[in-house]
């Protein structure tokens, strides 16, 4: 099973170019999407889930058939019906009845899914609100949950259908500590069978989760591939030195300064390089090297 995306373009009417050309190939499992705000990734994620149109290119879901009356390939863009059917989607801000119970919405949302069968639709809710670990509080109004519990409510939500394609937008944004590490298994657990599209800024998302990726900024797809290989590509171009903040400016003059970030007190520069620089310590690269050398390359701008 796989999402192919083929020169995906979207210009909105106040003549901003979110999607310039996009082209991926997302396969089964854990796919990460990485990039800054505005760079186009909530556009593609909403045009791959039916809710705005494109304005060029093509999206593919193909490899669905499993023997069933469930078409092998559907068009994404054109049979926005039978895409639903087989697509769970968790938006980045998501509203709720307050007033509801989990247990009384996930069974209305089964309903609107078209699961008629009462029964049916108990044993699913049931089960769904066990895998997100709300059943204990699944009578409780959805008012009364806390974040991480919201979160873990919105994938319950997303996953009825047994869905073949989930996408999920900065669903770790804002979540303490241990809720997103509740979160991480959930959704290395559901990408197993399926595939998951992580739509993130955060780059240790990614880094724990996905066996392939690709960074957007400014409406294009920068870089794609494994985590690992990227990372790897890096390795021996990264230069490390501390410095007093008042230097930086100077430091951005002379090297390609890819990202600042305060150290005891002091500034910690990481710069690309394929040589040695004077004054700098060589570094293993990571996947937020990686990130940054990408956008900065993109927009010569480092976001500190």
């Amino acid at each position: 099973m796989q999402l192919e995306i083929k020169e995906l373009t979207k210009t909105y009417s106040n003549g901003v170019r979110a999607l310039k050309g996009i082209s991926l190939t997302i396969s089964q499992g854990m796919f990460g999407l990485l990039g800054p705000n505005g760079a186009g990734k909530s556009s593609l994620m909403r045009t791959i889930a039916t809710l705005q149109e494109a304005d060029s290119g093509y999206v593919r879901l193909t490899g669905l058939s499993d023997g069933t009356s469930m078409p092998g390939d559907l068009d994404v863009l054109t049979q926005k019906d039978a895409v639903r059917r087989v697509l769970g989607y968790l938006p980045q801000e998501f509203g709720v009845y307050p007033r509801v119970t989990a247990e009384t919405m996930l069974d209305h949302i089964a309903t609107l899914k078209g699961i008629a069968n009462g029964r049916e639709r108990k044993d699913i809710v049931d089960a769904l609100l066990q895998k997100v670990n709300l059943y204990e509080v699944r009578k409780k109004n959805l008012g009364t949950y806390s974040g991480g519990m919201k979160q873990r409510f919105g994938i319950a939500q997303a996953l009825i259908g047994n869905p073949r394609l989930i996408i999920v937008d900065e669903p770790t944004a804002g979540l303490d500590p241990v809720e997103r590490n509740r979160f991480h298994n959930l959704l290395s657990e559901i990408g197993e069978n399926t595939i998951v599209i992580l739509s993130t800024h955060i780059v240790e998302d990614v880094t724990n989760l996905c066996s392939d990726m690709a960074i957007i900024c400014l409406g294009e797809v920068v870089a794609a591939g494994n985590p690992n290989d990227l990372v790897a590509d890096l390795k021996g171009k990264i230069w490390q030195t501390f410095v007093e903040k008042s230097e930086i400016a100077t430091y951005r003059q002379n090297h390609r300064v890819i990202s600042t970030q305060l150290k005891g007190g002091k500034t910690r520069i990481h710069a690309y390089s394929d040589l040695p620089l004077a004054g700098f310590d060589p570094v293993s690269p990571d996947l937020e090297d990686v990130y940054f050398a990408k956008i900065t390359e993109k927009m010569d701008v480092v976001t500190v």
